[in-house]
């Protein structure tokens, strides 16, 4: 058995189909099936269970585990090695919220391939539990999310305090309140609770999103079953909604600025909740025995780089 052996089955793994995975690898469908019974009869078990799609066995989950493993310790042989020598080059894998992306990538990535001009960035755009996930699995290298205070498997350090916020047209807010329309916003703000807004129309993004789980925290806290407009992955969507009218959005200010112009932002009343609505965006990497220079190296730039664009 060889690190070969194991690049073909996770291959068979991901896609669950002999085809595919052949035609992903470019190699013939006999030369496949030929790496994976081989496997089979070393390891003595059925890796996988013969109907369409393919279906893993027990002995095949337990081997998948050890697969991963030795993919991520040959990935990161070759990335020591690569350091060894010096050559400053290969690909570095980061993952990265959609919205996030946008507005802290271009200065990240401008400055790093300046420095290091051979390194290769591929952006995974996902969740943060996606992220996390992946990076776990050794799909990525690098992640730019939120964690928790202690994770035992990820090493993480702060790059920048976000805030979420809430929009609402002050058209929207003065056709639903008039005269008062101050008094109640005013009255959210200080004492952080959203009932006096009942009646105003929400655009809520999923709850898997950071501002979709903020969002939540404060609608139960204010007991109210909220007037839901639309519902969207999209948060940009929203906001676009949002700036016609058509309800409340809680967003990332940091996105507000990079997607909205300066003029338009003028038409629309910011709601803010303290230390509730705040949070820090880290940079996370697996704990291993080597740290990569191509990870460190990013490490470095991002702690240098200080946009303004991306503080609330």
């Amino acid at each position: 058995m060889n690190f070969l052996s194991m690049k073909y089955f996770l291959a068979v793994e991901k896609t669950r189909n002999i085809t595919k995975a052949a035609d992903h690898l470019h190699i013939t469908q006999q030369t496949l099936s030929a790496h994976i019974a081989s496997i089979e009869k070393e390891v003595g078990c059925a890796l996988f269970i013969r109907h369409t799609p393919l279906e893993l066995t027990y002995a095949g989950t337990v081997f998948l585990s050890y697969a991963k493993q030795f993919e991520r310790l040959n990935r990161l042989m070759d990335k020591e090695f690569t350091d060894i020598r010096s050559e400053e080059k290969g690909v570095l894998h980061i993952g990265i919220a959609h919205t996030r992306g946008r507005v802290i990538m271009p200065d990240l990535i401008d400055r790093y391939q300046k420095a290091y001009p051979k390194m290769q960035i591929i952006i995974t755009e996902a969740t943060n539990d996606i992220l996390r996930r992946k990076l776990t699995d050794g799909e990525l290298d690098l992640i730019i999310a939120t964690f928790p205070e202690d994770d035992p498997e990820i090493e993480s350090r702060s790059l920048y305090e976000e805030e979420v916020v809430l929009l609402v047209s002050r058209s929207l807010l003065d056709r639903l309140y008039g005269d008062r329309a101050a008094s109640l916003v005013e009255a959210v703000q200080q004492r952080h609770d959203l009932s006096p807004l009942f009646e105003c129309p929400f655009l809520l993004v999923s709850p898997e999103d950071i501002a979709g789980k903020i969002a939540n925290q404060l609608i139960t806290e204010a007991s109210f079953v909220p007037r839901v407009g639309t519902q969207s992955s999209n948060i940009e969507t929203l906001l676009e909604l949002c700036l016609k009218g058509a309800g409340a959005c809680f967003c990332p200010e940091v996105l507000t600025k990079r997607a909205v112009p300066r003029q338009a932002l003028a038409a629309l009343q910011i709601i803010r909740f303290g230390d509730l609505a705040k949070y820090q965006i880290k940079l996370g990497w697996l704990k291993q025995r080597y740290t990569w220079r191509g990870i460190v190296n990013f490490l470095d730039i991002a702690a240098n780089v200080k946009c303004e664009n991306w503080r609330s």
